[in-house]
């Protein structure tokens, strides 16, 4: 049986928060019990001051981390002071990204996540598209019409399609599942590209992921979701046997070198 919990193994287990940590989260805890929204002022210095029983200096710290977190914005000037803001979803995927930046993820990391959420982002999608979402989709898929000629254009075709699977994203009728997929395609994309997994060129994958997303493309005007659920499901499993042979193949280059 494990120890019980007790408020001095806790506290080795967690790490302590700074005072300006803390503050910053008890205005944040603030803002929502107060209902505020982004564009609402937040009340000046001196009445976080009183409010909060803190120093100058420590609520000053708590109002540049949530600055810095992107949750509030400062104005200077006449009608100036600072001001709930909202976190945009670039801005959220970059923080996000921060934490994975020196997690060694693999490709086998991204596409067991990829392989359990997309096949159900597609099949929730089939049937409710606007035609003009479906024209975007393929027109997208114009832009990788042809093999890559050059590794440059390899590496621009890479990008695109997986550009594809975010415009899917944008549109999920589930907001957190929307985000989860948006942000593991902006992962696979910047590691592609920084560990060059687009490199040497690879026909099979080409071939295979567009003919798949142009059948996935027909299920969703057609509104069939066990198809499309089929279809993402394999084309998730196929792109991560072929791109799991790239990373293979890049690493084993690199040692060799």
């Amino acid at each position: 049986m494990p120890p019980a919990t007790t408020p001095s193994n806790r506290a080795k287990a967690e790490p302590k928060l700074s005072r300006p940590v803390q503050v910053a989260e008890a205005i944040k805890d603030w803002v929502v019990d107060q209902g505020l929204q982004a564009g609402d002022r937040l009340p000046g210095e001196a009445e976080l001051i009183e409010r909060f029983g803190m120093a100058k200096g420590t609520i000053r710290e708590a109002m540049r981390i949530l600055e810095a977190q992107g949750l509030i914005k400062t104005r200077t000037g006449p009608g100036g002071g600072s001001f709930v803001h909202e976190v945009s979803r670039q801005r959220a995927k970059a923080l996000l990204g921060n934490y994975f930046y020196f997690k060694d993820l693999t490709i086998g990391d991204i596409y067991q996540l990829r392989l359990a959420l997309e096949p159900e982002l597609s099949a929730s999608l089939a049937g409710k598209l606007d035609e003009d979402v479906l024209q975007q989709l393929e027109s997208h898929l114009a832009e990788y019409s042809e093999p890559a000629a050059t590794l440059e254009e390899e590496r621009q075709q890479h990008v695109a399609s997986l550009r594809f699977h975010a415009i899917l994203a944008e549109h999920a009728g589930n907001p957190l599942l929307g985000f989860v997929i948006d942000f593991m395609v902006n992962l696979l994309t910047d590691l592609t590209v920084y560990r060059r997994l687009y490199s040497p060129p690879n026909l099979e994958l080409w071939k295979q992921g567009r003919a798949h997303q142009i059948d996935l493309v027909k299920a969703l005007r057609d509104g069939d979701a066990d198809r499309a659920r089929a279809i993402m499901t394999d084309h998730m499993q196929t792109a991560w046997t072929l791109m799991r042979g790239q990373e293979v193949e890049m690493r084993n280059r690199f040692i060799s070198e």
